[in-house]
């Protein structure tokens, strides 16, 4: 009998226990992951519980910003990535997806863009996400838009949003138009008093530098069971974001640098000015359609970088392409809009350099980069002797900026390109400039064949 009531006993522990268990599992699911919002129920496709927490982060932003009429499209470029290899499928497909392929991925972010034009920024947005369990942060700075000479405090904007829950994050960006007919967001720069440990941001893919895109064409998909814009052509605005770093003018340094060198402000420099603006946009909407990449060189670049506007006394606009992109049809294509070729030295192997006729006297230069390993190099040609010369520049990366209302390239490493060319006294303006022998990066490099002079100095 003693033996018989110890197993009862036993067997009535153990199912006690079991009990026990299955109600503290039950309770956890039901209760604690519901206020936490750390569990949701599985997507299609039997995702594991992180997996689908992505999911119904993102299923919620979309059901927020959908209750507000905001328009906001993907831009995530590991999401995009994915998408970009079942374009194709995406683009045909009507049903239900079998499986949370995309927006299940393992990340930290999911990143939307927002056209800040499109929306109104409600208060309401953000009452609303409190109350879904969102927590969110606001990254503010001042607007480059209305920086300028005669004002360097702007107004301040919304440049980012992070909403937050769970496990899972949402990067809102958000875009603004500028005058160059461009798409410009915004660096993510946190405030003394803002939380850092908010989420991971050096995880995040955008927001370390300003970037600069083309308006983008979007598309209305169905990605995991979610409608969501995306770029028409992802893979292009991917290719579009590893160069989209923006640099803006320095506003404060040109307003210290006409303090100490006023400005010419002669009718001769403002109409030179003028005609250089008109022949610059000229010259950048005929490379643009011929798809080859430029920035701003020489004169034109130090101009830019030193007080933010063309150097009256240039009397040129200077522009450089990589050799790698020459294109046989730029020579035709500026006779075609209008600017006769005035000289073309060198040849595409070696110090190509060509030069057209702009308005009145001023005239565009045109200078071709050669790569080397540890350096870069453009050449120059005496028409009279046939002496070769040779301007090297460390290597350097482009970056987009505002000039003249033009989106246009200049040098990343600008300080180090312009040093190269006018030496540690760049501040100081020089109307007296000999090509040959006043830039700090030249070098002579021998002297062109006689029988080679007709091919290589040609002058119109």
């Amino acid at each position: 009998m003693q033996k018989i009531n110890k197993n009862v006993v036993l067997a009535l522990l153990s199912l006690t226990s079991l009990v026990f268990l299955l109600f503290q599992l039950y309770y956890y699911k039901s209760y604690l992951s519901q206020k936490n919002g750390t569990i949701f129920s599985k997507v299609k496709g039997g995702q594991s519980g992180q997996d689908s927490t992505r999911w119904h982060v993102i299923r919620k932003f979309l059901g927020l910003i959908s209750s507000h009429n905001i328009p906001v499209y993907l831009i995530d470029p590991l999401i995009l990535g994915l998408i970009d290899k079942d374009i194709e499928q995406i683009r045909s497909s009507d049903g239900p997806s079998p499986e949370c392929k995309y927006f299940c991925a393992p990340r930290d972010f999911t990143t939307f863009a927002l056209l800040d034009k499109t929306w109104k920024h409600e208060v309401g947005l953000f009452r609303t996400a409190e109350k879904m369990g969102f927590q969110w942060l606001k990254v503010i700075n001042k607007d480059p838009r209305l920086d300028g000479m005669d004002d360097l405090f702007g107004i301040e904007i919304p440049l980012h949003y992070i909403f937050k829950l769970a496990s899972h994050a949402i990067h809102l960006v958000v875009f603004y138009e500028r005058s160059g007919n461009y798409l410009w967001h915004g660096p993510l720069r946190l405030k003394q008093h803002m939380d850092r440990k908010f989420v991971p941001f050096r995880k995040l893919h955008f927001g370390r530098y300003p970037g600069a895109y083309e308006r983008p064409e979007l598309l209305l998909v169905s990605i995991d069971d979610l409608k969501v814009q995306i770029p028409k052509n992802p893979s292009s605005f991917l290719d579009e974001m590893s160069h989209s770093r923006f640099l803006e003018c320095r506003y404060r340094e040109a307003r210290a640098f006409f303090q100490l060198y006023p400005d010419d402000a002669s009718l001769d420099a403002v109409e030179f000015r003028k005609k250089a603006k008109s022949l610059l946009h000229l010259a950048v909407r005929t490379l643009n359609n011929l798809g080859v990449k430029f920035w701003l060189s020489s004169g034109t670049c130090l101009g830019w970088y030193r007080q933010c506007n063309v150097i009256p006394h240039s009397k040129d606009v200077d522009l450089g392409v990589f050799i790698r992109d020459y294109k046989a049809d730029i020579i035709p294509a500026f006779q075609k809009a209008g600017l006769p070729l005035k000289h073309k030295f060198g040849k595409v192997e070696d110090s190509l350099e060509l030069s057209f006729q702009g308005e009145g006297d001023v005239k565009l230069d045109i200078f071709f980069f050669y790569e080397e390993d540890d350096h870069i190099w453009n050449g120059g040609t005496q028409a009279k002797s046939g002496k070769k010369f040779k301007y090297l520049f460390p290597k350097f990366t482009l970056c987009w900026t505002e000039f003249v209302e033009l989106k246009v390239h200049v040098p990343c490493e600008t300080l180090q390109y312009i040093e190269a060319n006018y030496g540690p006294d760049w501040k100081v303006p020089v109307k007296t400039w000999d090509w040959k022998s006043s830039p700090s990066n030249v070098q002579y490099n021998g002297v062109w064949p006689v029988d080679e002079w007709d091919d290589v100095i040609q002058i119109y």
